[in-house]
């Protein structure tokens, strides 16, 4: 019995297509847990298509992923001196977002990424003069810019990017190839089209991967069901049932990534106000999980275990079998399958 993520495979391919003809030499990213596919399957998927680079978020994911993979894999987290050493092959690219970086590679092959509004890492413009002579020792694939996912200032993205490139050729410095993230395919034309000279590839991975939602389903399997009384003792705590009903045991645990979550960045009242209803009923130990039965989102009777889930399903729904399989909403980025089919 197991927590199954079952893929619609014509249906998640031809979305992969739709992306590839929106985004001419696109940068397919395998990174984290493989956008919940793992590392091996995104990898076989960009091979098909014929990519011939896939982004990594480190040097580790490189390590690993060089053996289902043949092309370019490019590191996205940058370059620090004093870090571990991994052995990678010739065909890994590593992103530097300092001189310092640059100079501590000699002979690579590097990708300089420069601040953008995310203000996460980049270097400076003040730092491009002594960018200048560091790449003479390196091998520059080209420079990356990672920007923002909403633009709250009215900011526009395109201008962003433009305005980097401006800054890139008064320094006199190479601009034949520019990595970008986050760029809707009409703001990659633009740019194209201002800079003719240049290649744009965006480097992309939810959309790619994640953006049809229906293509994708996760299930946990029922292994129990017991009928319970109200005011019965269950579980690792013994706590009381609150009413007659049946605990459900689902696979789906910690292990999983079941009832872990992300912290989000809430919008508006009524989010915050959904917000603050959830963290109040968390402290009476009321927690909604992601298992849906009878067209409902069911209660975890207690915290999950590590390898399943028990449920509480109220005796007015007539509860599942064991062997039925309950779908359920987790997160594809922080979820690990026991085991993935294609239908």
């Amino acid at each position: 019995m197991a927590l199954t993520l079952y893929v619609d495979t014509a249906r998640w391919r031809a979305h992969q297509q739709s992306i590839l003809q929106q985004f001419p030499g696109i940068v397919p990213v395998c990174k984290g847990n493989g956008y919940g596919f793992g590392h091996e399957r995104l990898s076989d998927e960009a091979a098909r298509f014929g990519s011939d680079i896939l982004a990594v978020g480190t040097t580790y994911e490189a390590a690993r992923i060089k053996d289902f993979f043949s092309g370019d894999l490019l590191v996205l987290t940058p370059f620090r001196l004093g870090e571990e050493p991994v052995p990678l092959p010739d065909r890994a690219i590593r992103s530097v977002s300092s001189v310092e970086g640059v100079r501590g590679l000699v002979g690579a092959r590097v990708v300089v990424e420069v601040m953008s509004s995310m203000k996460r890492h980049g270097i400076s413009e003040e730092d491009l003069p002594k960018l200048h002579a560091a790449i003479e020792d390196v091998r520059l694939e080209g420079f990356a810019i990672h920007l923002p996912l909403d633009r709250t200032d009215g900011s526009d993205a395109v201008q962003e990017v433009s305005a980097w490139m401006e800054r890139l050729r008064n320094a006199r410095l190479p601009l034949h190839t520019m990595f970008v993230s986050h760029l809707k395919s009409e703001e990659l034309g633009r740019l194209q089209q201002q800079f003719p000279q240049t290649r744009f590839r965006a480097r992309i991975g939810t959309r790619l991967w994640l953006g049809d939602h229906d293509a994708t389903q996760y299930r946990g399997a029922v292994l129990d069901v017991t009928p319970v009384a109200k005011g019965e003792r269950f579980g690792y705590r013994q706590q009381k049932t609150a009413g007659d009903g049946y605990l459900v045991v689902v696979a789906g645990g910690t292990s999983h990534g079941v009832g872990l979550e992300a912290p989000k960045a809430l919008h508006g009242m009524m989010p915050r106000a959904k917000g603050v209803a959830r963290a109040g009923l968390a402290t009476m130990n009321r927690n909604l999980s992601p298992f849906v039965w009878a067209g409902k989102q069911r209660w975890f009777a207690e915290p999950p275990h590590m390898q399943v889930s028990i449920l509480f399903v109220p005796g007015d729904v007539a509860p599942p079998q064991v062997g039925d399989e309950l779908v359920a909403h987790l997160r594809n980025t922080t979820t690990q399958f026991d085991r993935l089919l294609d239908h």
